[in-house]
């Protein structure tokens, strides 16, 4: 297949190919004589589990690592997929958590009525985490 029936094939556009070529998670493509690129049908397979695994939160680096562990087929179970989605998994949890606390602080600057943000955070009782965010700064503000 040629550049552009792949990516079209992938939804990537063919810059996409050659970038995952030069960061190793594509093979690279045997070429004609006339030295266009021609891949096997396979890559379209790899650049679609790439953008899906992006999708899950997986960078490219942790994609090239979990790419080659199941190119060489001699990783231990460790490093495999399995034990790399529970530690994706756990940072998707905390960041849910993390969110989950920027939503209520908002909803309670919401319902406090916050409609300046330095006003705000000079008043007793301001809902909005300010006082954790350290010391004054020099003018006074808590940054």
């Amino acid at each position: 297949m040629r550049s552009g029936e792949v990516a079209a094939a992938a939804g990537v556009n063919p810059q996409t190919l050659r970038y995952y070529e030069r960061r190793g998670l594509l093979a690279e493509p045997d070429r004609t004589l006339g030295g266009h690129r021609v891949y096997r049908p396979e890559a379209v397979t790899v650049l679609r589990v790439i953008k899906a695994a992006q999708r899950l939160g997986f960078t490219l680096e942790e994609l090239a690592e979990l790419l080659a562990l199941g190119t060489h087929r001699h990783g231990h179970a460790e490093a495999g997929f399995a034990a790399r989605a529970e530690v994706k998994l756990a940072e998707v949890e905390a960041r849910i958590a993390d969110l989950s606390v920027i939503r209520d602080s908002l909803r309670a600057a919401l319902a406090a009525g916050c409609a300046d943000l330095i006003t705000c955070a000079r008043t007793p009782g301001c809902p909005l985490p300010l006082a954790e965010l350290g010391p004054p700064g020099p003018e006074g503000y808590p940054w």
